[in-house]
């Protein structure tokens, strides 16, 4: 069993609440716009830290963590990319992998909309987790807590870290 925190497009902003809402978790997850290597290290300091880089991050981030992740954890594959859609409207870029080998959890970030659905052409779960940062369109900053357990997903938290501005 692994709880897991995640959350996108932080945009180089922390937060003091990251650690809090994130100290019962196993790993830490971000789905792209990190903003910055010095906050990457921030979150690597505070637990295992899985990310990939958005259209916003520098080639330093670029260098440091992969356009695109695939992995497995507790019986669960797992696809983390920045821009990916979301169903029934995939990015064309990843939709041919998706629809070839779909995984059972499809997580992205970019749009900064929260959002959590299941596909059932894929049979996937997807999840953005919103957005983080103070800055974009979004008006409440928010992340995800959810567990992974034996192959399954369970126990998701929406949290609310407070107003974008």
């Amino acid at each position: 069993m692994k709880k897991i925190g995640l959350l996108s497009d932080t945009h180089g902003h922390w937060d003091e609440k990251f650690e809090t809402y994130f100290a019962s978790c196993d790993e830490i997850w971000h789905a792209g716009d990190i903003g910055s290597l010095a906050l990457a290290r921030q979150f690597e300091v505070l637990k295992p830290f899985r990310a990939v880089y958005g259209n916003i991050d520098d080639t330093a981030v670029r260098s440091a963590y992969p356009h695109t992740l695939r992995f497995m954890l507790e019986k669960v594959d797992v696809m983390i990319t920045h821009i990916g859609g979301y169903p029934g409207r995939y990015n064309p870029a990843v939709l041919p992998q998706l629809k070839a080998n779909p995984p059972k959890l499809f997580i992205t970030g970019h749009s900064h909309i929260l959002k959590v659905m299941y596909d059932k052409k894929l049979e996937c779960l997807y999840m953005n987790p919103g957005a983080a940062g103070k800055y974009g369109f979004h008006q409440v900053r928010t992340l995800l807590r959810f567990i992974l357990d034996e192959g399954n997903i369970r126990d998701l938290e929406v949290i609310e870290i407070g107003k974008q501005g």
